[in-house]
Formats: C-alpha cells, structure tokens, sequence
C-alpha cells in the first residue's frame, strides 16, 4: 500500500525480547518544528519544496505487486546495483534483479520512490517465517548454515515469535542528494517502524555498519546492540535491536 510520509515518534519499550536500554538518547530527537517542515508531505497532497520533492512510500507484498507495475523489479533492480555491483556481495541475481531466499511472500518490501526512480528500500521479515531450512538471516547464520556471516552474531538465542521482525537490505541510493538524505533516511526509519509494528511488531532485529551509533543518534532513532562487531568483504557491521515507535 502507498503511505503518506508524515512523522510520529513516541518511545515504547520492547515487550519480551530483550529488555534493552536505548543507547540514544531522546533529546536527539528532530525538534518538533523540523517534523513538521521534513515529513509534512503526503502521496496525495506533495509539498512544494525541492528537497523533498514528490517522494511516496510504498509497501509491497505478494498480495498487493500487481497494483505497482514494474516497481518490484525496479526496487530490486536497484538492490542489485548496490549490493551486487557496488559492495560485490555474493548473492542471488537473475534478469538483473539482485534477491536471495528470504523474499518470500512472507515478507514486506518498504519502497520510497519519486517519479518511478528508486530512492530507498528496506525488506522485512517476521522471525516466525519459514521457507525450507531457512528462517530469517540472522537466526539462520546462528544456526551456521549461512556461512558469510558469524554464527556468534548475535549475544542472545534468536528469536522466535510474531513480535520481533528482522530488517535487511537496507538503502538509500547514491542518487539522493545530501540536502535531502537524512530526511530520506528517516523517513525509511519510520515507514519500517509502521508496516512492522500493523504486522504485530514490537521490536526490529537488523544488521547494521558498525558506525550505527553515530547515525541513529543523528536520525532520532533508539537502538542498542545485540551481538559483537563482525566483518563481511571488508565491512565492519553489528546487529542491532531497534524499539518501535507508535
């Protein structure tokens, strides 16, 4: 479904898995003045501001990729050009378009985009899912049977249950422009943090560059580790818990 891109962010604490403290602090926050002015703009109603120009959020999912036209392939057209062509991970791809197991029909696929042009995305799975021998990246890497990541990478079990999902393939393009990529970034933040929380959410499991702490903090986003510091093709990442904001 196409999202309005608008901005809310109140703390609630993680039921379950784990009790954690944030590791940002509140005051971080985008004041209440900069919400209004960045995430004012809506599918239906854009603002008139060449920064933010005519972006739209939208969620996609086995059900609803027919209403969309090409803008799956695009989205993972463009995941193939960042994570194959530009970071050489080897994974997945196939007519041009960049995928592995987990896009299931279990999962959610959060797409910002602006004129048919790919801006950002990020892929969501609940921890309940199931395809084969797979489950979700993380716990599958501490089962060992994913063997570019570290079986060690998180500090607790894996999680099992419907209100813990797991976020990966997290962008934003190199063509967004920097006066307007911090807006874009949380934004993404937030639509990740909505479509998780309808789908029984109430914590996010995600790798992330091991940078995360200073960026976070920039973005207003609350956070805290959840495993060691680890390597992949020259990246230094570490999974991270993020708390839903309603």
């Amino acid at each position: 479904m196409d999202r309005p891109l608008r901005f809310k962010q109140t703390y609630s604490v993680p039921e379950g898995f784990p009790e954690l403290t944030p590791a940002n602090a509140t005051s971080s926050v985008p004041s209440k003045s900069a919400r209004i002015e960045v995430f004012a703009v809506r599918s239906s109603q854009p603002m008139p501001r060449s920064d933010v120009g005519n972006i739209r959020a939208t969620t996609l999912s086995f059900r609803n990729i027919h209403e969309y036209g090409p803008l799956l392939a695009k989205y993972l057209e463009t995941r193939k050009s960042i994570f194959i062509d530009q970071l050489k991970w080897q994974v997945g791809e196939a007519d041009g378009m960049e995928f592995d197991q987990y896009d299931t029909p279990a999962c959610r696929w959060v797409v910002l985009h602006e004129f048919g042009e790919i801006l950002a995305g990020v892929r969501l799975l609940p921890t309940t899912a199931q395809c084969g021998v797979y489950s979700y990246m993380l716990r599958d890497a501490q089962r060992g049977i994913l063997k570019d990541i570290p079986s060690d990478v998180l500090f607790v079990e894996a999680p099992v249950k419907q209100s813990v999902w797991e976020a990966s393939r997290f962008f934003v393009t190199k063509d967004v422009a920097s006066s307007r990529r911090q807006q874009v970034q949380q934004e993404l933040f937030h639509q990740m943090t909505t479509v998780a929380m309808e789908g029984g959410a109430s914590s996010i499991l995600g790798i992330v560059p091991s940078v995360w702490a200073r960026w976070s903090r920039r973005l207003g986003v609350n956070a805290s580790p959840v495993g060691a510091k680890f390597s992949i093709d020259g990246t230094v990442s570490q999974s991270v818990l993020f708390n839903i904001y309603k």
